[in-house]
């Protein structure tokens, strides 16, 4: 029986069939029925010339059409007849000749790559290739992927395995799968990769650690991906033998500019730091009595004669500080607007809290006029499931980008009005600022498919695509991943996507509906606990919730911590006033009584009921959905999904009765009609206790 598994497995490979295990992602280059076939592609740019940039295009698109059309085209080089400037830098146009052959040109070779892959993207989504004329730009500049990743191969916030640079092999032996990740980055028009955690270690400052960071450099850099570094504030003191890290402390100065200068000679196209102060037990400059522009603009001057950024995080936030958490970043960095050097942006979460299911748009981004802000944006579902759980997060990303922060438009003096979205704050657009920047916290790891839960994926593709045009829809970025993916049949494509369109707002129903938040288990944060309480009031629960017998939510109206104050008038009239606010932030806001009525003619306690019932519901239909595609699907996708959202829907029914026998304690009343029972009492859902959840770094 071995010698004829053997054989048919040796057959299998022969004939170049294998089982799909994720791993190709959206590159999947199968022949695909009624693709156009390809005999020409010419590239042009500038030079003229090869390049290790153009021949990883040549490379794609030797193996892609080839897949795809069964017919291997041929491809030259040739000089663009002049600058193409609709495409910028980075962009690329696409256009079928009257000969059939497609065209490819762009201003850089760069750009040449990324039209390569919009080419194959095309040819994968089943458009067609007649009269081809399309040019594309990013609207963002610098486009990239924040790994949480430690120099011990743990990931915090990973559910996908370990980290994917083996930091101990490096630099002499590479990882083949470097270059399919900067393969897959490429494929979207990411740009950039900080390699370590925020929570920093600044080991990876040193010379031994800076020639491996070179070596994964070489191998980006042909797919236009730079490289940064998270720059830890205390590297003086801990590997440089100061006595100080004070940023206004010249020998302080001339050590990060010496420590810069290193890097560049290993790295010469280094984009620059990303740095976590003085929140969370990092250290910063507030350390020494200074702000974090001090911290930032020193920092910044050491990389400016290098063309270096510095991505300082608004992510700050204090236990000593007794002001409401999600105003605190607010009244740290607005009054610094204006203070920070032209090379530094302030990276700041979609919302003031962390990455919840559903928040407001932090304030921050209508508030500092004069500093490039990056919205920082959180792939791996840190809040919404881990790789477990579906959560397909574009329509997160578009309600903070598609947001109005009604903040002032250029000239920075004139008065507020609509049209100043997150996005156009982000791209620079909204004040004609050159440097933008987006991040996105990486939801990557050593899984053989990348990210755990097969869906998953989609959420690196939205991020990808949302990073080069933020106007993109999300029904188009699903519908274009599922065709990529998975295929064209009609019915699974519906299927899929309205899975993935519907699946975050299946989250929030059965987790935190009606604007509840941070009602998390401590520490891993992937099931119910609100009644979690900690010695750090911000760690609790019952800080964001303040359930009492009066009703539910936070006060944060005028009548309460007034952070409503932070956002523009117009929103704060609307957001402040719980008969207009939104349903969806309602609790965000408001502390609403148990009888409040609902738009839906409900009290408060029994929408707040079914909706935890609705994210049940949905679930399980998602399961129905996932089994109708049988036989449609490869099995180990489809098995490996099927498994997952069955622990989706269990989990699910733990968040509805754990969260609603613990605020009937408070609401004193009954479940409404609709809403299963739970299974056990409040006491049995309290005990659970998850052990070694992937990511939890206390933990591992």
């Amino acid at each position: 029986m071995s010698r004829i598994i053997t054989l048919l497995l040796f057959l299998l490979t022969s004939l170049g069939l294998r089982a799909e295990d994720g791993y190709r992602l959206w590159l999947r280059y199968d022949r695909l029925a009624g693709a156009p076939a390809v005999t020409t592609v010419v590239l042009a740019t500038p030079g003229g010339a090869d390049s290790p940039t153009l021949t990883a295009a040549r490379q794609e698109l030797q193996s892609g059409l080839g897949g795809l059309t069964g017919a291997t085209p041929t491809i030259t080089l040739q000089k663009t007849g002049g600058e193409i400037a609709a495409a910028g830098a980075e962009g690329y146009a696409l256009r079928t000749a009257a000969d059939g052959a497609v065209h490819i040109s762009a201003n850089s070779d760069t750009g040449v790559l990324y039209g390569a892959f919009a080419l194959l993207r095309h040819l994968q989504t089943g458009r067609s290739l007649e009269k081809l004329d399309l040019t594309s730009a990013p609207r963002i500049s610098r486009r990239i992927l924040n790994h949480w990743d430690n120099l011990n191969g743990f990931i915090e916030r990973g559910y996908a395995g370990f980290s994917l640079w083996q930091w101990f092999y490096l630099p002499g032996i590479r990882d083949p799968r470097y270059r399919d990740y900067a393969r897959a980055c490429a494929s979207l028009g990411l740009n950039g990769a900080v390699l370590t955690n925020v929570n920093a270690n600044a080991l990876v400052l040193t010379p031994t650690y800076l020639a491996k960071v070179a070596a994964l450099a070489d191998e980006f850099r042909p797919y236009g991906i730079r490289v940064y570094l998270t720059a830890r504030f205390s590297a003086p003191l801990e590997i440089g033998g100061l006595k100080t890290a004070d940023p206004l402390d010249p020998a302080v100065a001339a050590w990060w500019k010496a420590k810069v200068d290193e890097i560049y000679r290993h790295v010469p196209d280094f984009g620059g730091f990303v740095v976590k102060a003085n929140s969370e037990g990092q250290p910063g400059p507030q350390d020494y009595g200074r702000t974090h522009a001090d911290g930032a603009n020193m920092l910044a001057d050491a990389l400016a004669p290098h063309r270096g950024i510095v991505m300082w995080r608004a992510f700050v936030y204090a236990a000593e500080n007794t002001v409401d958490r999600v105003k605190q970043a607010y009244n740290e960095f607005t009054p610094l607007d204006g203070k920070f050097r032209p090379n530094v942006v302030v990276q700041i979460k979609n919302g003031p809290l962390d990455f919840m299911p559903r928040e407001p748009f932090s304030p921050l981004f209508g508030a500092m006029p004069k500093t490039p802000l990056a919205p920082e944006l959180q792939l791996t579902q840190e809040y919404l499931g881990m790789s477990t759980q579906l959560a397909f997060l574009a329509p997160m990303w578009k309600e903070v980008l598609d947001a109005d922060t009604w903040a002032r438009r250029e000239p920075v003096e004139s008065a507020a009005g609509r049209g100043s979205t997150v996005a156009r704050v982000a791209d620079g657009s909204l004040r004609h600022q050159p440097l933008s920047v987006i991040a996105g916290v990486a939801n990557t790891g050593t899984d053989r498919n990348w990210t755990g839960h097969p869906l998953a994926q989609a959420n690196w593709y939205a991020f990808g695509r949302l990073a080069w045009d933020h106007t993109l829809s999300s029904e188009a970025i699903a519908d274009e991943w599922t065709r990529m993916t998975f295929g064209h049949d009609a019915k699974l494509v519906q299927t899929i996507t309205s899975l993935l369109l519907g699946s975050r707002e299946t989250v929030v129903n059965y987790s935190m509906p009606l604007g509840l938040h941070h009602i998390m288990a401590e520490g891993h944060h992937y099931g119910p606990g609100p009644w979690a309480t900690h010695q750090r009031a911000d760690w609790s629960s019952i800080y964001y919730h303040q359930a009492d017998a009066a009703g539910l939510g936070a006060a944060r109206s005028a009548g309460g911590s007034n952070a409503i104050a932070q956002y523009a008038p117009e929103l704060a009239a609307l957001w402040g006033d719980p008969e207009k606010c939104p349903e969806n932030l309602l609790l965000w806001f408001h502390h609403v009584a148990w009888d409040h009525p609902m738009k839906s003619g409900r009290p408060l306690w029994d929408e707040l009921c079914l909706r935890y019932q609705q994210g049940v519901d949905e679930v399980r239909a998602m399961q129905r959905a996932w089994v109708s595609l049988a036989g449609q699907i490869d099995e180990p996708r489809f098995t490996e999904v099927q498994a997952r959202l069955q622990r989706q829907a269990d989990d699910a029914v733990i968040w509805r009765d754990a969260c609603l026998l613990y605020f009937q304690t408070f609401s004193q009343r009954p479940l409404p009609a609709g809403v299963e029972p739970p299974a056990h009492d409040l006491d049995y859902y309290k005990a659970i206790k998850l052990r070694y959840a992937p990511g939890h770094p206390s933990d591992y």
